[in-house]
């Protein structure tokens, strides 16, 4: 008996029910969607199942052209795009996320799985448009504007077959299609109900990037929040919907859209001054004055609302626009201007440190501030002083570990004429001095000798300075704003640091938090890019698949990598703008989630990684980044490999 292959059933399953969607595949019961989908493929685009077409990729400008006009959506994307995949990733799924033409402009997936992933279109740059790829999740999904699941035999190419997709619509907020995120797997049950949850999961994560959308575009209007609980109204605003002051409605997300279909009411798609508005009033039996009241008529900020046509109740907060900044007192005097307050932006850890620098910059204690390198203490101490009431004053900083051990004391306290052979014939006023009436900061104090500790101590608890050869000693009003990255109490047990000079020093303490640990890094690359480029005639733009990888990095040299790697990008770009591939290597996005530690990678080496790391970099003579390449690596994974089997390139090419 001859064996008929798989793929021949499915092409002739094809053709049969595209030409008569009556009858149905097996006698089983069939989805419509897939059954006109796969009619379209016949009878619109002329595909041909017997015949598939290999997956089409895009070329890479074109495909930055699509990243480009995608380019608000890639940003807001991101962190749902990442942390969906960190659900499904040991499933074996990937990630797709394409623009409303089926290209796809992000992905993610296991980089071991990279030449399977290509070899079936689930990759950056490919094209999952229906008029190519035939009946697919993407591609159909675009076409019916609905959530699907193509599941193995859905598909119409016999190319896909193996595979299981699931893909979600996201719109913008007047209703027109954004994109589509979608999950694929290689492999998968063959029942299509093991999919159910995975469709509800995409679901989900699709209308939070659908929501983040809504609220960054209209992140200057009021939002009216809403969901049937009043519980959940403030978590789960399931309901939004843009206000403009005189109470017309902008915009709504999908289901909001639902909810003015059913007490028919309908946004226009391009709100216009012609075009007829609908005011919140229309929606619900309420005055404007009701839902501007919001805020303050309950003790939870919330008010309920019954609609007019159905008199179902709804729980509404108010989210206010954001505003711009006072510029001016009712006097029409300047507000005096907090350094502290550029300092951050929404971070909860840094608004409560932030909040404690202001009570203490005016008050006559010295400071200690810890935190890793790289984190900004020195531009903390600043603000501190810039914002106290010795702002009038000098500011004077030193870095204890950067100078030399000969001249902390000289440096610090200076010293009288011919105190020492090589000293100015007039002498020098030290820095204590030089920061008289204001602040001395002192970096990386942890690294000051013990002997300098001792005279420090003094010149704190006296309050007078005694240069070097000098008889009497001078009186000085400073105050001290240390800092440090190590453990100081540590260091007091180790006989490192002395106590009582620790407690003269810790009159208050405030702690830095890691880049790695904020909420606001999106404002700080920001700012700092500002600062950076406004040197610049025509500054460039910093574009979004830029910012998403900045925004993903791990930051270990924390704000001070960040600066470096901007400076960087400003130097190296030719065009307008800043795109990925100007970001320095150790920034740029891997197609799969960064791993802390290598022991995930170990399958890229060959049984005796040691051995075959060591040949690669000494058949590329040391080149870190040939040798990345070759065994598709991270430099900083190449150089923790190194370190964990001790490989230490010979002088010559260090």
């Amino acid at each position: 008996m001859r064996i008929i292959p798989p793929s021949s059933v499915h092409i002739d399953t094809v053709l049969s029910h595209a030409a008569d969607p009556a009858l149905a595949p097996l006698g089983q019961g069939f989805d419509p969607l897939i059954s006109r989908s796969w009619q379209r493929c016949i009878q619109d685009y002329g595909l041909d199942p017997a015949k598939p077409a290999p997956p089409r990729f895009v070329p890479r400008q074109v495909l930055l052209d699509h990243q480009d006009q995608a380019d608000e959506l890639i940003n807001v994307a991101r962190a749902g795009v990442e942390q969906l995949y960190r659900h499904i990733a040991e499933l074996g799924y990937v990630v797709l996320l394409t623009d409303n033409r089926g290209i796809t402009v992000q992905f993610l997936g296991d980089p071991d799985d990279k030449a399977s992933h290509r070899k079936t279109g689930l990759y950056l740059g490919a094209d999952w448009s229906e008029d190519h790829a035939g009946t697919c999740a993407v591609g159909t999904c675009i076409k019916e504007q609905q959530a699907l699941t193509c599941h193995h035999h859905d598909h119409f190419s016999a190319h896909h077959v193996s595979l299981t997709c699931t893909a979600v619509p996201i719109f913008n907020p007047q209703g027109q299609l954004l994109a589509v995120l979608d999950i694929s797997a290689l492999q998968s049950p063959p029942s299509k109900d093991s999919q159910t949850f995975a469709l509800q999961l995409v679901k989900q994560y699709a209308r939070m990037i659908e929501d983040a959308y809504f609220l960054r575009r209209y992140r200057d209007s009021h939002i009216l929040c809403l969901d049937s609980s009043r519980e959940f109204v403030l978590i789960n605003r399931h309901y939004l919907l843009a206000m403009a002051e005189d109470g017309s409605l902008l915009a709504a997300n999908t289901a909001g859209r639902q909810l003015l279909a059913e007490c028919a009411l309908e946004l226009p798609l391009r709100p216009s001054a012609l075009a007829p508005r609908i005011g919140v009033q229309q929606l619900f039996d309420c005055e404007l004055e009701d839902v501007f009241n919001i805020p303050y008529a309950s003790a939870d900020h919330v008010r309920a609302f019954r609609t007019h046509r159905q008199n179902a109740l709804y729980f509404a907060a108010l989210m206010e626009p954001r505003r711009a900044p006072v510029q001016a007192l009712a006097s029409s005097r300047e507000l005096p201007r907090c350094a502290l307050d550029e300092l951050a932006d929404d971070d909860p850890l840094m608004r409560k440190m932030l909040a404690r620098a202001k009570r203490l910059c005016s008050e006559p204690l010295n400071v200690l501030l810890n935190g890793e390198t790289g984190t900004g203490k020195e531009r903390l101490a600043r603000a501190l002083h810039e914002s106290g009431n010795r702002s009038q004053a000098a500011f004077v900083a030193i870095n204890c570990a950067a100078m030399p051990e000969s001249l902390i004391e000289s440096e610090l306290f200076g010293y009288q004429p011919g105190s020492f052979t090589g000293a100015r014939g007039k002498g020098m006023r030290g820095l204590i001095q030089q920061a008289d009436g204001g602040t001395l900061f002192l970096d990386e104090i942890g690294d000051m000798p013990l002997h300098l500790q001792t005279r420090l101590l003094r010149v704190l608890a006296e309050q007078e300075v005694m240069p070097l050869g000098a008889d009497k000693p001078i009186k000085v009003d400073i105050r001290v704003i240390a800092a440090s990255h190590r453990d100081i109490r540590q260091m007091i047990e180790a006989g490192q640091f002395r106590e009582d000079l620790y407690y003269r020093l810790n009159g208050a303490t405030l702690k830095l938090p890691a880049l790695r640990e904020r909420a606001d890094k999106g404002y700080l690359i920001e700012r700092l890019f500002t600062e950076l480029s406004e040197q610049r005639q025509r500054p460039p733009r910093l574009r979004g698949d830029a910012m998403s990888a900045l925004l993903g990095y791990a930051w270990p040299g924390n704000i001070r990598e960040l600066r470096n790697a901007l400076q960087y990008a400003l130097a190296t770009c030719e065009g307008d703008e800043i795109t990925v591939d100007d970001l320095p290597e150790q920034c740029l996005p891997s197609p799969g989630p960064r791993l802390p530690v290598p022991t995930e990678q170990v399958r890229t080496l060959s049984a005796d990684p040691a051995a075959q790391l060591e040949a690669t970099l000494r058949r590329h003579r040391w080149n870190v980044s040939a040798a990345a390449r070759e065994l598709s690596l991270s430099r900083p994974t190449i150089y923790r490999w190194m370190k964990v089997y001790n490989i230490v390139p010979p002088k010559a090419w260090e």
